[in-house]
């Protein structure tokens, strides 16, 4: 009797074992190709990004930084939101601090914000991070660090953002607190979740 219980025991132990191996090498049920959504979503970003910051660019030229301001309020979203659908994926910009109160951060992006903001700190390179939220969505954030050229609606008031231009800010977004960053600062993330 005592043999068959220690046989059961190993043989139940064993089989742990190697469920245990086989999860840590595949990801179990809900494993993920994380290089091909790190490569979608810095695909994402680029693509984004440019988008973005060249239709700010011209905006600038023409009318500008208030007007870039008026035109980001209005396009801003509704251009996220088309290349969200191109790219079937939900694409967003979130911060501790943000300006539209829609961009607030939710809590899976909290945590990496944080995570971001303490390596920052730190003086540890940020780089883009890969995680599965529920076996049917994965999440990619990629980390967004202030540039000169933002420090014009996202710096110092008086200093970076003329002052006219901050009426122009409190008069489309009341609640804002995405200003006072400094050049190379951390600044928030972009955050995109796609349906595997």
């Amino acid at each position: 009797m005592k043999i068959r219980m220690t046989a059961i025991g190993l043989s139940a132990f064993l089989l742990l074992l190697v469920k245990c191996g086989s999860d840590s090498k595949t990801g179990g049920a809900s494993s993920f190709d994380e290089k091909l959504y790190l490569d979608k979503g810095n695909a994402i970003v680029e693509e984004t990004f440019a988008e973005l910051s060249g239709k700010l660019v011209s905006a600038i030229e023409e009318k500008g930084v208030s007007g870039a301001i008026e035109y980001c309020n209005i396009a801003a979203m509704p251009l996220v939101d088309s290349l969200s659908s191109a790219n079937n994926a939900t694409i967003r910009r979130t911060s501790f601090r943000v300006r539209n109160p829609q961009n607030a951060a939710t809590n899976w992006e909290r945590g990496v914000l944080a995570e971001y903001e303490a390596k920052h700190s730190a003086g540890e390179a940020l780089k883009p991070v890969v995680k599965e939220l529920d076996e049917g969505t994965v999440a990619f954030a990629a980390p967004i660090i202030m540039k000169p050229l933002c420090l014009k609606c996202h710096g110092e008031i008086g200093a970076d953002i003329v002052t006219s231009d901050y009426l122009t800010i409190k008069r489309l977004y009341p609640n804002d607190e995405a200003f006072a960053f400094v050049d190379r600062q951390f600044r928030g993330m972009w955050s995109i979740t796609f349906k595997k």
